[in-house]
């Protein structure tokens, strides 16, 4: 499964390739069973979805944080290994107390130094994957599914571990998996990139206040909010459905089954219809998953059609957002989009969704947090056709 063709670019792509895979294999045990770790430490719904929009409320400032100092600087790959190193020495305080107090500063901290990884690791692979300055989907899917199947053998694998060992070992896991990703991030090329010499902030703002850029990040956080009950939530909910963990990782496994055969193959598909057409199709079938989950999640083959449904609600949806990114902020400025999209589609609507999820459900119950991810699902659909009619900024079909 070759990244690319020629020597050069191999060792050009190859290390951003291992990166990815090891993020996700962090991300592919920690995300999924954060919820069910504090549930067992004995904390109430409500705890557990503030202590997971820890995660997103970080993505509020961080990424424009190290994007702001990775643009001042021009010190990225050292800006990402030094966010690696803390976070590991960090996670350590897992072992030292188990109290919500300490618990929530570790997190806090934790999140603050893994957040930017990706942001700023995408703002420099789309570079490597463009060609002749066009963004090249075909590229980036064969660098991103390695990070789909880390996710995917994470989180098999952790499912059967915790539900043959308990979770008493989800720090275990955590500190091992950070050490892997300070091993990837230690594996990329160093490369000091031209610090800015003007005020990006000024450039940044014509761009924002175009049209379709509005449109764009209101229908990219509506399309996030509603997603927000499945990385939260669902591992909670399959739980008191009566499945057990291995069952649940294995329905996150098949999600992201289809996500890699997405990334893989997008290159042939992504081309065939403009990059508003996916966000409309992407966001229809997110209102389809959400009813399906709230309504059938009880029925084993109903709720593994509504995962097979990731391939075009997140994969295609992502890669749409990636490459629409990389045309609408060229440059200098891709860091600072990148870390718009980190921080508009992953922040603020964890930090809601989460907190907002943990309220509904106490009150009304885990079905009820998908109903309403279904209205948010509507909005997104409603701002990505309002996208479509935007013309201000190149909506090309590749």
């Amino acid at each position: 499964m070759p990244l690319s063709k020629g020597p050069g670019l191999r060792q050009g792509l190859w290390p951003f390739g291992f990166l990815s895979a090891a993020y996700f294999t962090h991300i592919g045990f920690f995300n999924p069973y954060l919820s069910l770790w504090l549930q067992d430490l004995g904390l109430s719904v409500l705890a557990i979805g503030a202590l997971t929009a820890m995660q997103s409320a970080t993505r509020l400032f961080a990424p424009f944080l190290w994007a702001w100092l990775s643009d001042h600087t021009g010190q990225r790959v050292r800006l990402m290994r030094l966010g690696a190193l803390v976070a590991w020495c960090v996670s350590l305080g897992f072992y030292l107390s188990q109290e919500l107090w300490w618990l929530s500063l570790v997190m806090v901290l934790l999140f603050f130094h893994t957040s930017p990884l990706m942001s700023l690791s995408e703002a420099a692979m789309a570079q490597r994957v463009s060609v002749g300055g066009q963004f090249s989907t075909q590229r980036y899917g064969r660098v991103r599914l390695w990070g789909s199947m880390g996710f995917l053998v994470t989180v098999f694998v952790a499912g059967a571990w915790f539900e043959r060992h308990g979770m008493a070992d989800f720090p275990h896991w955590t500190v091992a998996t950070l050490a892997v990703l300070n091993v990837a991030v230690w594996w990329l090329p160093h490369q000091v990139d031209p610090p800015a010499a003007q005020n990006l902030a000024g450039r940044l703002g014509p761009v924002l206040r175009q049209t379709p850029v509005r449109w764009f990040f209101a229908t990219l956080f509506f399309h996030i909010l509603a997603h927000t009950s499945i990385y939260v939530f669902l591992s909670l909910y399959l739980d008191g459905l009566g499945y057990s963990k291995t069952m649940i990782g294995a329905f996150w496994a098949l999600s992201v089954v289809v996500e890699v055969i997405w990334f893989y193959f997008q290159g042939r598909w992504m081309h065939r219809m403009a990059l508003s057409s996916w966000l409309i199709l992407a966001a229809s079938l997110t209102l389809l998953r959400m009813v399906l989950t709230a309504q059938a999640a009880d029925v084993w083959w109903v709720l593994a059609l509504a995962q097979v449904l990731h391939a075009w609600t997140f994969a295609a949806h992502h890669s749409a957002c990636v490459q629409w990114i990389s045309q609408a902020f060229a440059g200098p400025l891709r860091a600072r989009g990148q870390a718009l999209y980190s921080v508009l589609g992953y922040g603020l609507t964890g930090v809601l969704g989460a907190l907002g999820g943990g309220a509904i459900s106490q009150a009304w119950g885990m079905d009820v947090v998908f109903q309403v991810s279904a209205i948010s699902a509507v909005a997104a659909l409603f701002c990505a056709w309002r996208f479509g009619f935007a013309k201000d900024v190149g909506d090309g079909a590749g």
